[in-house]
């Protein structure tokens, strides 16, 4: 071996798709094993079996060769040079803020904390589910509101969401929702473009003039965009006598001081938790606070922790109130959002423990101090800020003289916003410094004895008015008041961590999801200072560096998908839907067929697909499947033809969630087209397609890319996501823009399109990760990914299709990157269901495939193409047994309701003490041998759903609680 590798050519020693191996599980022997087992000579010709030939690619991808892991690294680093970071005070809800270092590292940085999937399976996501109820009642304590959701993707979703909401339950007749013209733009922006497919009418005007108009629903900032900070108690209660439901978008870090929303009135307060210790990232992802009263719990969009209790008795976290969501209610649900953004909200929440309630009003205190001095500096020179009561953020009229300050501002290292010709905003936050205030006030030509201003502004006591400022007690739960050294916090970090099933311990093999590797050299640039402290709407000459590293993405997602154009904006897979259907509907407007309404959608479908077309105004119509799972194509010829007046789109997934590559799919795209309607493509199963087929091949006009699943972004326990789309040519004109930071122009003829997220380019800080991925990878690579993804997940079904069987296959048995099992005839036997072997999976150390989707009573599994043989191994070796443990059920050597499956999980309690059951301990926790060298306790047994339901309670609970 040393001797032929002395004498091989320099190319191979140099490893230049080195990455590529590392990403992918299996090495060549393992492939030519599984390959072996399935009965074909090799993955070529698997796939042959798989792909229909007739949507093939018949070329390579159009992408470079691979690059090794510090050669990219080092092309990013060279990229991201080209950034400018100066100190913003451009605010507009985006501020600098400080990242602990305890929560940097053993978060941020973390991959037991950032690999994690959204915590379905409770038992084993206790930690993070503590970290979001955390966040939970910090938002509720700081709102004055009875309860708030973990979090939604930003603060303008957020505010459409509290738009949809008002309408749901409010009992006005109007059609009209109001809008304080003081909202920030990029809010206005969002809310408009989901205003309009709603088909309400949106009024606009001063806070004080809301209740003159007759709404159902209203939209306030507190403070505004201005910074003036006012009480809005009677224009709430003018407003609720009228039946309008009235929102606040406010200010955590304002909170901390100001009183509340809720107790001004307001039914919803929603914002932005990002000044919490999450770094500006050029738009995201931050996690976008929502609270609300309890009587509209039902009606509440987003995810909602709450405490339950196990078998045990013993106290317990879940998701709550599930019914309310899009995988369940499908067009019925309150939103299709089905990402929240945990990863950031328990950074958020965690910011809040570290720094506890003194420790954060010191902060917000400090802030507005500084905001103080800048005032009173400015006022002492002849300039009036707008506004005698602020928190952080001062507009002021400098006339002629406002170019020459800007400029003069970036020469120092400072942004600050323009409002008009004349007048310009500046925001603090908590990381200006005394020295910034001083200099700040040079570039307007100001100098002053900034220790004698300060005794002044002390003495006045800011510029908060008193009957504002906040007398009720905020965060005074333990958990706020006991991790203040770093000690407390990291030890508090690893208890949290030890309760949560993440990658990097075990597989996590969720049919539709993509759990597969997200390597360290991918995670590295996010917190790059030049990619992490950049604010969204600084100057694009400062943001040279991210623009070209999303250009350079979109080039490579452009190869990858087939389509000419591509929209960076939507910030998870479910507003990459929405993005895509409303450029769907715009495009049928354009050409004078805005009538038409009808989105076809077949029963296989994504939940979240059916919720995308009704928040588009869409009229849903449901499309058969045949015996075989796929599409019924003479049910869909038969509703196309009947809808074809009024065809606006059909959504589909390929291959289809049933796990199948549907050879009739360009026929299907064909009809479609030919009554007059467009093809959204679900790309949740791109990851089945990279390399081999791609959806404007396929015949698709739209498709998002959830480059959490197929581009290797992490979960983070349930999101951050990215939900890109790639739009055929027709459509890209349709694409949504910003009204802020424009992202059409002369050659991108989207100019002026309302947006769909906050931020211009979405959760633009995550995006490094993507692109180092495909970068390492390369054409070559991406094509091997998906060809191990094919193959590992038709091994497992070929070790298991003889235990359990394999509900749907292509024509030639194959299945695509995922297969589901069917659980039903074991249930009618023996009563065992998919969630039985769900929870008995954790005593074997694994988390669940996805249940029930998208047949009731079946698991849904797929490997992707990062795990090894070993891997595959250990997880159908946990399967077969659990089979045998069922067929012990079935012969009656067990008890139906005593037994290991309907008693898992098991934890350390079940260990010890007395032990009744006609099992042994060891058969319970140990049921395998390698099962105890890297044993997985989870932190409760199984925890009763029906009662969190019934009980709802959804703030922390009292440390007594935890051990009992």
């Amino acid at each position: 071996m040393t001797a032929s590798l002395l004498s091989a050519p320099l190319s191979r020693l140099e490893q230049r798709d080195g990455f590529v191996h590392r990403h992918l599980g299996p090495n060549a022997n393992q492939i030519a094993h599984m390959c072996a087992t399935l009965g074909v000579s090799d993955v070529d010709a698997l796939i042959k079996q798989t792909v229909p030939a007739g949507i093939r690619l018949n070329a390579p991808l159009p992408l470079a060769d691979a690059s090794p892991e510090h050669e990219a690294l080092a092309r990013l680093k060279a990229i991201a040079g080209r950034n400018v970071i100066k100190k913003s005070m451009i605010g507009m809800g985006y501020y600098g803020t400080h990242t602990p270092a305890v929560i940097l590292r053993n978060v941020m940085e973390n991959p037991g904390w950032y690999t994690a999937y959204t915590p379905y399976q409770a038992e084993i996501a206790q930690g993070r589910l503590e970290a979001l109820l955390n966040y939970q009642q910090m938002v509720i304590d700081l709102t004055g509101l009875e309860l708030a959701n973990a979090s939604l993707l930003d603060e303008a979703t957020a505010a459409a969401e509290a738009m949809t909401m008002a309408r749901r339950v409010s009992k006005a007749k109007s059609n009209v929702f109001f809008i304080d013209e003081a909202c920030f733009p990029q809010t206005i922006d969002v809310v408009r473009t989901r205003a309009h497919y709603f088909g309400y009418e949106l009024v606009f005007g001063k806070a004080d003039e809301a209740a003159a108009h007759d709404a159902f629903g209203a939209l306030l900032q507190y403070p505004n965009g201005r910074g003036e900070v006012t009480d809005l108690s009677a224009t709430i209660a003018a407003l609720k006598d009228k039946g309008a439901v009235v929102a606040v978008a406010s200010d955590l870090m304002a909170l901390v001081l100001l009183k509340s929303p809720g107790a001004m009135g307001a039914d919803i307060a929603l914002g932005s938790a990002q000044r919490f210790g999450v770094p500006m990232g050029f738009g995201g992802p931050h996690a976008a606070f929502f609270a609300t009263r309890e009587a509209f719990v039902r009606s509440m969009p987003g995810r909602i922790i709450g405490v339950s209790k196990d078998a045990r008795g013993k106290t317990a976290l879940r998701m709550t109130l599930q019914t309310r969501e899009q995988h369940i209610r499908r067009e019925k649900a309150n939103s299709n959002i089905c990402t929240s953004q945990v990863l950031l909200a328990n950074m958020a929440g965690f910011y809040a423990v570290y720094h506890g309630p003194e420790g954060l009003r010191t902060i917000a205190a400090r802030i507005h101090r500084l905001a103080a001095l800048l005032a009173a500096g400015l006022t002492d020179a002849g300039f009036q800020p707008s506004a005698s009561t602020f928190f952080d953020t001062l507009e002021v009229e400098v006339g002629a003289r406002a170019p020459a300050i800007v400029e003069a501002a970036e020469a120092a290292g400072f942004n600050l916003r323009s409002v008009s010709g004349t007048r310009l905003g500046l925001s603090v936050d908590e990381t200006t410094t005394r020295e910034d205030i001083a200099a700040v006030l040079g570039c307007f030509g100001v100098a002053t004895d900034l220790d004698a201003l300060d005794a002044r502004v002390a003495e006045a006591g800011g510029a908060l008015p008193a009957e504002l400022l906040r007398s009720d007690p905020i965060l005074s739960h333990p958990v706020f008041n006991a991790h203040h050294t770093e000690h407390e916090m990291l030890r508090y970090l690893k208890k949290l961590q030890n309760r949560d099933l993440a990658l990097d311990h075990s597989m996590i093999s969720l049919g539709s999801c993509t759990m597969k590797l997200n390597a360290t050299s991918e995670m590295i640039p996010i917190t790059w200072p030049e990619f992490a402290n950049l604010h969204p709407f600084a100057p694009r000459e400062q943001a040279a560096g991210y623009l070209e590293m999303i250009e350079g993405l979109a080039d490579y997602l452009r190869a990858v998908t087939g389509f000419p154009a591509i929209c960076m904006q939507p910030n998870s897979g479910a507003q990459g839907e929405y993005a895509g259907l409303v450029a769907i509907a715009r495009y049928h407007a354009s050409r004078g067929e805005a009538h038409r309404n009808v989105c076809l959608i077949p029963k296989s479908a994504h939940g979240t697909n059916p919720a995308t077309a009704q928040m588009c105004g869409m009229q849903v119509v449901v499309v058969d499947c045949d015996d075989n799972g796929n599409v019924d194509v003479d049910d869909l010829k038969a509703k196309a033809a009947k809808h074809a007046g009024q065809l606006a789109a059909l959504m589909i997934t390929y291959p289809s969630t049933h796990g199948v590559f549907e050879e009739s799919i360009r026929e299907i795209c064909a009809i479609v087209h030919q009554h007059g309607g467009q093809v959204y493509m679900d790309g949740a199963n791109l990851n089945a397609q990279v390399g081999l087929t791609s959806p404007a091949t396929i015949g698709a006009d739209v498709s998002h890319m959830n480059l959490h699943k197929t581009f290797c972004i992490p979960h983070g326990g349930g999101g951050p996501g990215m939900g890109p789309i790639g739009l055929a040519a027709h459509l890209a004109p349709f694409m949504a823009d910003h009204v802020v930071q424009p992202t059409g122009g002369a050659d991108r003829p989207n100019l002026g399109q309302g947006a769909v997220s906050a931020a211009p380019f979405g959760s633009a800080s995550i995006l490094p990760i993507s692109w180092m991925y495909i970068t390492m990878m390369g054409g070559e690579g991406l094509k091997q990914a998906t060809q191990v993804a094919i193959l590992n997940a038709n091994y497992l079904a070929t070790r298991l299709k003889d235990h359990y069987p394999v509900l749907y296959t292509g024509s030639q048995g194959r299945v695509a990157h995922e297969c589901i099992l069917d659980i039903r005839p074991i249930k009618a036997a023996t009563g065992i269901s998919e969630v039985d072997i769900a929870k008995r999976l954790m005593d074997y150390g694994f988390h669940a495939p996805t249940m029930s989707f998208p047949v009731p009573g079946t698991i849904m599994v797929e490997p992707t193409e990062s795990e090894d043989l070993s891997e595959l191994e250990r997880f159908a070796a946990a399967m077969i047994a659990i089979r045998n443990e069922i067929h012990q059920i079935e012969s009656g050597t067990w008890p139906a309701e005593d037994n290991p499956l309907k008693n898992a999980p098991h934890t350390q309690a079940d260990f010890i003490g007395e032990w009744s059951r006609p099992y042994s301990r060891e058969q319970a926790v140990f049921p395998l041998p390698w099962v105890a060298e890297n044993k997985f306790w989870p932190s409760v047994n199984r925890i009763d759903d029906v009662y969190g339901d019934r009980n709802l309670f959804c703030a922390c609970v009292p440390m007594s609680d935890y051990e009992a």
